[in-house]
This record gives structure tokens, C-alpha cells and sequence, in this order.
């Protein structure tokens, strides 16, 4: 997962047809067209195949080539913590068995040695026994959040999409609805059969199947169904934005201190970039939470007045 990669669509690509070129994005960064599935990640600075997101704990992206091997992880580490989860318990539980004495009022534990022999190999005392108690607790957290992950990616590969995809549907969703345009967005990758789709990702030889950048559809959709999709949302996306202009300069920090104590408190967690804006700048805002909103800065040339 680490070192393979998610696989990164080559520089400069353009599909076979140049026709096709009005169904795809175009990525200034990578100076090519995104394939269907791909994404452009701001920390690998690519355009990655297959994108499901940027994972920190690998340092990497999980993509087409290491989602096999990401979701492994993400099963193999909820087990590796479960294993340890049970010596931790069965250690302190037998430790702790030497230790109690029970009397007619009060349990008292004597923690300085065990009252049986034959004793320990390793010493037992409090210090030991709180290091097993919290690393018994980071076991148990490990094994529910990872775990729980597990079931995510698990629910998307069984439907053969990622994570950012499912997303795109759910828009899809809306945007129709909002529209009430009638259509019906199907997704085309899904191979009907959850063994198939399944297939797509996990095969016996390890190396996961096509090219990542022409993938199999079912009846009904083709190669470029999802990145219409995607065009169709980008442009309701600029549609649905709203033009402002900034009162104050913002010099594109995570957490402001100038802006005040309010602002401070209020940054958003999340990694996207910041904008560094001056008095007068053109902001078109896409989306908008309480305190912050979501868009890009407006760039009038010259020429334009």
C-alpha cells in the first residue's frame, strides 16, 4: 500500500479519440486529461487512477494499484489488535489472580509481588499493569475505528466504487433532483454481481485488473458516463455560486490570530487550501459553512476591465 502506489495517470495523456476529449477534465497541473475514475491529489501533486482518497497512515494515495492491499491493511490491523487486545486481558487477568485477596469487608490487591509461586519471569507491578491497562485501551480503539473503515471500503468495493465516487452519485442525486430534470443517473461501473465487483479489486495474482485507464461498463452506460456526470456537476457548481468581495486582507494561514479570537476557534478541520486574499478581491463562494466558505478567487486581467 505503501510503496506500490495508487498508480498515476501518465503525464500528458490524451484519449485514443480526440473527440472524446469533451466528455473528460482537464488537469493544468499534470497538463493532461483526467481518465474516467481519476483525481487529481493535492499531495502527491498527480492526477491518481482510480482515487479513493489520500490516506495519512500510509502516506500515500489509495488508488487503483494498492486498494487490495490498503483494504488488507485495514483488515490485518483490527486482528493484530484483537490478538493483543486478548494477551493484555489474560496477562493482567493472571497477574492480578495472584495478587487479590478477599476479605470480609474490603478486595485488596497487593501490587509489590505475587503471593503464589512460581513468580513471573517479567515483573509485574503497578507500572506495568497501568502500561497494559492504556495500551489495552489504544488495542480496543484501534480495532473499532479501523474496523469500522474496514466495513466502509468493504460497502464500496462490493458496489465496484470509491469513495469520492460515491459522493459523485449522491450529487447526482440531487442535482436531478433540484432539477427536476427526470433523468436517472445509473452508475456505470457497477457489474451487477457483488463477486464480480469484488474481482475488480482483489485477484490471486495480486495485480488488480485492465489498465486503470479503460474500465468495463454495463449495458446501458459507456466508457464516459460518470465524467458527463461530473462535467454536469462542475457547471451546476458555477451556476449555483455566489460572487462576493473581500472587506479585509487574509494572509492564507490555517488558524488566524489576527482575525480575532472567534475566527481562531472557528478554522475549519480540514486540509484544504487557504486562499490569500486583499481588500477588493473577487471571491466566487461554491458552498458555505457558518464562518467559512468554500470557492476560488476571481481573476480579471487587464484586458477585461
Amino acid at each position: 500500500a505503501m510503496f506500490v502506489g495508487p498508480g498515476y495517470v501518465p503525464l500528458g495523456w490524451t484519449p485514443e479519440k480526440s473527440q472524446d476529449c469533451m466528455y473528460l477534465q482537464y488537469c493544468k497541473v499534470c497538463q493532461s486529461y483526467k481518465a474516467p475514475r481519476s483525481h487529481h491529489c493535492r499531495k502527491c501533486n498527480r492526477c491518481v487512477m482510480k482515487m479513493d482518497h489520500h490516506c495519512p497512515w500510509i502516506n500515500n494515495c489509495c488508488g487503483y494499484q494498492n486498494h487490495a492491499s490498503f483494504t488488507l491493511f485495514l483488515l490485518l490491523a483490527p486482528l493484530g489488535c484483537i490478538h493483543a487486545s486478548f494477551i493484555f486481558i489474560m496477562t493482567m487477568y493472571t497477574q492480578l489472580y495472584n495478587r487479590i485477596s478477599f476479605g470480609w469487608s474490603s478486595v485488596k490487591i497487593d501490587m509489590s509481588a505475587a503471593k503464589r509461586d512460581p513468580r513471573p519471569i517479567i515483573p509485574f507491578g503497578l507500572s506495568a499493569f497501568a502500561a497494559s491497562l492504556f495500551a489495552l485501551g489504544l488495542a480496543l480503539g484501534t480495532t473499532i475505528a479501523v474496523g469500522m473503515l474496514f466495513i466502509i471500503q468493504m460497502k464500496v468495493i462490493l458496489t465496484n466504487k470509491t469513495s469520492i465516487e460515491s459522493w459523485i452519485e449522491e450529487k447526482a442525486k440531487d442535482r436531478i433532483q433540484y432539477y427536476q430534470t427526470g433523468e436517472t443517473f445509473i452508475f456505470p461501473y457497477d457489474m451487477g454481481s457483488k463477486w464480480k465487483n469484488f474481482r475488480q479489486v482483489f485477484t490471486w495474482s495480486g495485480i488488480p485488473e485492465g489498465d486503470g485507464l479503460d474500465w468495463p461498463v454495463r449495458d446501458g452506460c459507456h466508457q464516459y458516463s460518470l465524467t458527463i456526470e461530473q462535467l454536469k456537476q462542475k457547471a451546476d457548481k458555477r451556476v449555483r455560486s455566489v460572487r462576493y468581495q473581500a472587506i479585509e486582507d487574509y494572509s492564507g494561514v490555517c488558524c488566524p490570530v489576527t482575525k480575532g479570537v472567534k475566527t481562531f476557534f472557528t478554522t475549519p478541520c480540514t486540509e484544504e487550501p487557504r486562499i490569500a486574499l486583499s481588500k477588493g478581491d473577487l471571491i466566487l463562494a461554491t458552498r458555505g459553512l457558518k464562518h467559512w466558505m468554500y470557492g476560488e478567487k476571481i481573476l480579471i486581467s487587464a484586458a477585461d476591465g
